[in-house]
């Protein structure tokens, strides 16, 4: 008989999980003022609020932690971290960064501008924001079939190379910061990008005289989706995939604690040592001196054991397959979500699920909440509220995803957890026709706004 598959490690150390009741969680989420951000840790029973920076470190990244060298310039654990970053990414100049949000204000604040515009494959929320921050507009360039949550594309996160030359073609060379590409494309539901995507990416960037930056968090995720879907790399490490992926861009930014299973940590990679020497200006000036760049030793150490632990094919196996057991029942409980399912998350269609809840009350919050409630569940939202408003007209911006994301951290919870996951969603989805509102803003920062909004119940 074939045998089953199993997590290729073992626990060593666990964590108890309190086990709420319904009327403690309501109580809890109503002066969290609807938000789960707001919520206390210790008030969630499963917390599939993010996959970063949540994962489950190994005994060999605890062991490199405690080799940290913490000397302010020159630490042995830069030299460590420079050589898995050589190595995995072919990149030879970088920074260190506290994290991936980190990087991109380091990276941002050499490259754009005031009134340029970023092209990319849906850009996430801190992206973004940072773009915006800096009055210059984020460029969608998604493929439409993105959109359609049922198609069964094997890469649904790629950037469509007609829309990104239009943008290119259409505006002069020196208003367009650099092109940004997602891997894999986590606004579009943890999609991989094709190889062949990123090959066509480089051909414009070249044809047009424009950077080409990838936001890496989940680079060794899309590099497994390549070898299993993509032709002509069923036979290749994922290593070689990695160095080739990173091989067509002129450098990246990582938020590490998605794919190298760290708590804290992140960086920029440099292909050209010009740009990596005008933002080690700004590294020093918001990180840190440029061998440590906000990190401690410790954590550098950790993170460079990680990358390589990362980038194994049978942790990812594992891994993948573990977020698709989730997807798997919800689609059998008849719940609609996202397809083909992500790398990192289970995506619920919110408008599909709550008909009855209009789009001015935010169906995907009010969805997440009523999940929280029911089990202890806490997911976040990707839709309106985390769309923010319009820079200019500062109405709400309504993208046509109300998406409830499940993130799952990396060698945390058991199938058995996944499973729970996925009763307390059908639970919910049983009694959908009795929620009929949502939610509405009491407050709300100016920009990235659904870290700290408060909302209260229709």
């Amino acid at each position: 008989m074939k045998l089953p598959s199993f997590e290729p490690f073992k626990t060593k150390m666990v964590e108890p999980i309190y086990r709420s009741t319904r009327e403690e969680r309501e109580v809890w989420i109503k002066d969290a003022h609807f938000n789960l951000f707001n919520l206390r840790s210790d008030y969630v029973t499963i917390d599939l609020l993010t996959d970063s920076g949540t994962g489950a470190m190994s005994d060999r990244q605890w062991a490199a932690l405690m080799q940290g060298d913490e000397s302010y310039a020159g630490a042995s654990s830069y030299y460590n971290l420079k050589d898995a970053i050589k190595e995995i990414t072919g990149f030879n100049y970088f920074l260190p960064t506290h994290q991936g949000r980190a990087a991109e204000n380091v990276l941002f604040s050499v490259l754009v501008k005031e009134g340029d515009l970023v092209p990319g494959n849906s850009h996430f929320d801190t992206t973004k924001g940072h773009i915006e921050f800096r009055k210059a507009e984020a460029v969608d360039c998604t493929i439409d079939i993105a959109y359609d949550f049922k198609a069964r594309h094997p890469f649904k996160g790629n950037v469509d190379l007609n829309k990104l030359e239009e943008v290119l073609k259409k505006n002069p060379r020196e208003k367009i910061s650099c092109i940004i590409v997602t891997i894999t494309n986590n606004t579009a539901g943890g999609q991989p990008v094709s190889m062949a995507n990123l090959k066509g990416v480089r051909q414009l960037a070249d044809r047009y005289g424009v950077k080409f930056i990838l936001d890496s968090a989940r680079f060794a995720e899309n590099a497994w989706f390549i070898k299993t879907r993509e032709e002509g790399y069923a036979n290749r490490e994922i290593r070689e995939i990695v160095l080739e992926m990173f091989s067509y861009a002129d450098g990246m930014t990582m938020s590490s604690k998605k794919d190298a299973i760290v708590n804290m940590g992140g960086f920029i990679g440099f292909r050209d040592e010009d740009l990596f020497q005008k933002a080690s200006m700004f590294n020093i000036i918001f990180e840190g001196f440029i061998t440590y760049g906000g990190m401690s030793g410790r954590d550098m150490n950790a993170l460079a054991r990680g990358l390589y632990e990362g980038t194994d094919f049978e942790y990812l196996s594992s891994r993948i397959r573990q977020v698709g057991l989730l997807g798997a029942r919800m689609k059998d409980y008849g719940i609609p979500v996202l397809e083909p399912f992500g790398g990192h998350a289970i995506f619920i269609d919110a408008l599909d699920f709550l008909r009855s809840v209009p789009k001015e009350e935010f169906p995907a919050q009010i969805l997440a909440v009523e999940i929280y409630i029911e089990g202890g569940i806490r997911g976040t939202e990707i839709g309106t509220l985390m769309a923010d408003r319009d820079p200019v007209t500062r109405e709400n911006r309504f993208t046509g995803r109300e998406l409830v994301r499940l993130a799952v951290p990396r060698r945390v919870y058991s199938d058995n957890h996944m499973d729970y996951v996925a009763a307390v969603a059908k639970n919910v989805f049983d009694r959908k026709e009795s929620i009929k509102r949502g939610l509405r803003i009491i407050k709300e920062a100016p920009i990235l706004r659904h870290f700290t909004v408060e909302l209260e119940k229709l």
